[in-house]
């Protein structure tokens, strides 16, 4: 005869979840650092369920909170970099696609947790205001994303989205509340997998969102073995950026040079020149120069060093430090020259988090009670990768972050379809009465 036993966990579909919105983002870079598609599985592929609530697209904003927002997420940037500065060569992220995963996943965050998250993040503004601020600021940066009409008729290439989702455990129960803020503020639609049964098809589906979201530049975000039959939310952002210079190098121009490592050698590489009017200051120990992407409303600002300074002006890199350098930019004649390159980072942010200030989150006492009305979920892992090229015609770059949920107390799938033991007891005495095991049921 056939024997199998299994023990099912409860299946709870709940009937909400939200709309799915591309928004958009701006990118500046700092050599060193930096601050600051199409569509994905579809809903029949990842069941995605709706929220009876669209994305609010004029979100009521208190005077003041955008700016809030803005200097937060910077300050946070900041702080990140310098926290990952000491454990990487080249570096390159998306700290506001960072901060907009870990938003929505503060959504949940309650007591201690939220408060380490708040104070980690540098967000400033309550739960009520912050998320509108997050959702205005997006509405504000969409409009940076439209093609340029240059003078002769034709669009200049500019390309600018972000996109959020989550993907949710198809018999676990999320407070509509939760879900209908995300969709409401984020426009991030619940999709639907199955994390214990389909592991592997889940990770695909969200790797392959991220990749579509991302033109193809961030592969492989999750990695096999990251999610698991615990898994109970992954909370996913991409953002992908796109534009020519407004005044593109000449190709003609780039030729190899040197340049100078930190520790005293030297590399050849292909090095952009070009002289022009740019925005430029100086000041003790460096430069900045910044290059206008077309239409003028992005830029990228590369602040360089004094040769033996890049430690000193890292160390004063500030959020106020970074404000007077960028207030002190003025047109000026420069005579530019920076190499041509293009690189990805994959930067680990669970032990990092964890030391800027938020351990909380991370482990059994996490309280995310606001997502399903326990204090059962917690996050394991916050993945995230960038890519960027610079190169004579302009900048590409892509980014994603994604933030993966488990459950602490598990009900566990139990099917006993491989050899097992078994015995027959006495709850009161714990006397074993029978013991055995069965290695073939048909014998």
């Amino acid at each position: 005869m056939d024997v199998g036993m299994e023990i099912p966990r409860e299946r709870m579909i709940m009937d909400c979840g939200g709309f799915r919105k591309v928004g958009l983002w701006l990118l500046v870079l700092v050599i060193g650092g930096s601050s600051m598609g199409a569509c994905g599985p579809s809903p029949a592929e990842a069941g995605e369920l709706r929220s009876d609530l669209e994305r609010e697209v004029s979100p009521a904003v208190e005077p003041g909170d955008l700016d809030a927002l803005v200097d937060g997420n910077t300050a946070f940037a900041l702080d990140l970099y310098a926290a990952l500065a000491d454990r990487y060569d080249n570096l390159f992220y998306s700290p506001y696609s960072i901060s907009l995963a870990l938003a929505m996943t503060y959504a949940g965050a309650r007591g201690e947790t939220e408060l380490e998250m708040a104070q980690t993040l540098h967000f400033d503004l309550s739960q009520a205001r912050l998320h509108p601020a997050f959702n205005a600021l997006d509405q504000e940066l969409a409009k940076r994303g439209e093609p340029i009409e240059l003078p002769d008729g034709e669009q200049e290439g500019f390309q600018l989205n972000i996109a959020n989702s989550i993907w949710g455990q198809v018999d676990y129960a999320f407070l509509d509340e939760f879900l209908d803020l995300l969709a409401l503020n984020y426009g991030a639609g619940m999709r639907i997998v199955d994390f214990i049964q389909q592991t592997e098809q889940a990770r695909q589906q969200i790797n392959a969102w991220v990749s579509d979201e991302t033109e193809g530049r961030i592969e492989d975000l999750i990695p096999e073995g990251v999610l698991d039959a615990a898994t109970t939310l992954v909370l996913a952002n991409a953002i992908y950026f796109n534009a020519a210079w407004m005044e593109p190098f000449d190709e003609a121009a780039t030729m190899d040079g040197i340049f100078h490592l930190l520790d005293g050698g030297q590399v050849t590489v292909p090095m952009m020149n070009q002289s022009e009017r740019m925005r430029y200051a100086e000041g003790d120990g460096y430069q900045v120069v910044e290059r206008a992407y077309v239409g003028g409303q992005m830029a990228m600002d590369i602040i360089l060093p004094d040769a033996g300074e890049f430690e000193a002006i890292e160390a004063a890199m500030d959020a106020a430090w970074l404000e007077n350098v960028l207030a002190s930019l003025e047109g000026q004649q420069v005579t530019l020259s920076m190499p041509r390159f293009e690189f990805e980072s994959e930067v680990g942010l669970t032990e990092v988090l964890q030391a800027m200030g938020m351990p909380t989150a991370f482990g059994g006492g996490a309280d995310f009670s606001g997502m399903d009305g326990t204090r059962s979920l917690f996050i394991s892992s916050v993945l995230h990768k960038a890519f960027i090229e610079v190169n004579e015609e302009g900048s590409e770059a892509a980014a994603s972050t994604a933030v993966i949920m488990r459950k602490s107390n598990l009900a566990y799938r139990f099917r006993a379809d491989h050899p097992f033991l078994f015995l027959i007891r006495d709850n009161k005495t714990g006397s074993i009465l029978f013991l055995g095991r069965v290695v073939d049921p048909n014998a």
